[in-house]
């Protein structure tokens, strides 16, 4: 992370070429200058040799282009300085030059305003089919797959202890479902398109489906040898603050676009609670870049926050990718700026900060032109025929000083800067009572008690560190986790040692502190 900020402060964003080019043409004009001066100052003083070359050292003395050197790489290092502090990693100077004349704005759902651990909320059932069999079909086909909603609906089937049927056959068909073979029966899982791609009769359950989706849930359908089994609803909550986060954006003149391959109506539902008007909704995961490329070629500047491999492209693509801290390594590599702590919230404060970092660098070249358009024909001697002013080369060397330091002392006003939109403080929810309860007895299999144990862990630096800790803990046979990032630990409960509790986490890449 350190080489980053590092290489990001080293680089150069284009309002500093366009000053280095402007200084690259001003050291010799400045040099005519000061030989025009001396030679006037020359011919009008009779051949006084001294005060013309005392007027032509001044007007070198105080011209020396420092302050224009200086005006733009100073506030990049305190801007991308400041954006680290904030939790927010800028990858490069440009990246933080673009984001401030960003127009438009386009938001993953799954995991960038949501928490992206959806949850089971409603099942239904055709007759004849119980809820538990229906689990054990959903959860023997999804088991497989690595899709959010799979994960929720085996975590749901594990919770109520049913037992799955190994799949054999599976096939992912991306952005409608996954179908396999159960105990010589075929089975198809996922979205209405791939139902009726089958020809499976939905009957009275599209209208359910549909009601489902009016309240933001995404609704599967099931189905064995042709024909429906069921219905499962699985729920992804919002996250606090992209409510907040979104106005944010509206107040700061940003449109903002949702998004998803979830379907209409749930992405609708969502898009009404969080204050979306634009959404886009049943989105191939290859079509993502083309959204962002199509608002790209009306005009637009566009921004894209998302945190999966299928978001990667669209990061990719966009004038400015922003990634979810807790999202995928391809997402990360592929964007130019990465929100650490996987909250929308700091996609406000990075523009935020963006602007203020681009609003100083005008101020400083502001600056450094009006020095430089007084100070040089003051040290010429412009104004000795007028006001009798003629400047020494001793008082032009402090007033160039003077100029560094103001640019200098100008940037780091920077760090300074608050967001001037935080999101409101939102109480802390109380736990779920089934995880609590998991969490301060836990058993294994035989029923006996765990003791829980305390890891300190070096390293971890944001929510993809945690999401990595957590995989190698809970990989561990019964073994259950909870990491604490900003208390650098983990609390965990199982039976394994702790020599293997150690080589999970140095493994996944970081450093046992101890274990208590």
């Amino acid at each position: 992370m350190i080489a980053l900020v590092d290489e990001a402060a080293s680089s150069k964003a284009p309002i500093a070429k366009l000053a280095d080019k402007v200084a690259g043409v001003f050291v010799p004009v400045v040099m005519t200058i000061a030989a025009v001066t001396a030679v006037v100052w020359l011919i009008a003083t009779g051949g006084d040799i001294t005060r013309a070359l005392t007027a032509g050292v001044a007007v070198l003395v105080i011209s020396c282009p420092c302050a224009l050197g200086l005006a733009t790489p100073v506030a990049i290092m305190v801007g991308t300085g400041k954006g680290a502090e904030n939790g927010i990693l800028i990858k490069s100077a440009q990246a933080l030059e673009t984001l401030h004349a960003i127009r438009t704005i386009v938001l993953d759902k799954t995991g960038t305003v949501t928490q992206g651990k959806p949850r089971v909320t409603d099942i239904q059932t055709v007759d004849g089919v119980t809820a538990e069999e229906l689990l054990c079909v959903a959860a023997s086909l999804e088991k497989p797959s690595e899709h959010p909603l799979a994960e929720a609906i085996v975590a749901e089937a594990e919770g109520r202890n049913i037992p799955l049927v190994p799949a054999e056959g599976f096939l992912a068909v991306h952005g409608k479902g996954v179908r396999a073979d159960l105990q010589g029966s075929a089975f198809l899982a996922g979205n209405r398109a791939m139902m009726e791609e089958e020809g499976v009769a939905l009957g009275g359950y599209q209208a359910a489906a549909d009601a489902l989706a009016e309240d933001g849930k995404t609704p599967l359908y099931f189905a064995q040898d042709g024909r429906l089994m069921g219905v499962i609803a699985v729920a992804d909550t919002v996250k606090p603050t992209s409510a907040a986060a979104i106005a944010a954006f509206r107040d700061l003149g940003i449109d903002v676009v949702l998004l998803t391959g979830d379907n209409k109506r749930t992405a609708d539902a969502i898009g009404r609670e969080l204050g979306v008007s634009t959404v886009i909704a049943e989105v191939l995961p290859q079509d993502k870049e083309r959204v962002v490329a199509g608002l790209q070629a009306e005009g637009k500047k566009v921004a894209m926050v998302g945190d999966g491999i299928n978001d990667a492209p669209a990061l990719a693509r966009a004038d400015v990718g922003l990634a979810i801290g807790a999202g995928t390594d391809v997402a990360i590599e592929s964007a130019d700026i990465v929100l650490m702590k996987s909250d929308l919230m700091d996609a406000v404060t990075a523009v935020e900060l963006s602007k203020a970092t681009i609003r100083n660098v005008k101020e400083n070249l502001f600056w450094a032109f009006c020095y430089n358009s007084i100070g040089i024909p003051l040290a010429a001697g412009v104004f000795f025929p007028i006001l009798g002013w003629q400047l020494s080369p001793m008082f032009g060397a402090a007033a160039m000083s003077l100029s560094s330091v103001s640019v200098v002392t100008n940037a780091l006003r920077l760090k300074l800067f608050k967001p001037r939109h935080t999101a409101p403080a939102i109480p802390a929810a109380p736990a779920p009572a089934q995880p609590e309860a998991a969490k301060s007895s836990p058993k294994n299999e035989k029923g006996v008690s765990h003791m829980e144990k305390k890891i300190m862990i070096e390293g971890m630096m944001c929510q993809h560190c945690v999401a990595h800790v957590t995989k190698a803990l809970t990989g561990l046979p019964g073994e259950s986790a909870t990491v604490d990032l900003e208390g650098k630990c983990a609390t965990v409960s199982g039976p394994a040692t702790d020599e293997a509790l150690k080589k999970a986490v140095e493994e996944a890449g970081y450093q046992v502190v101890s274990i208590e």
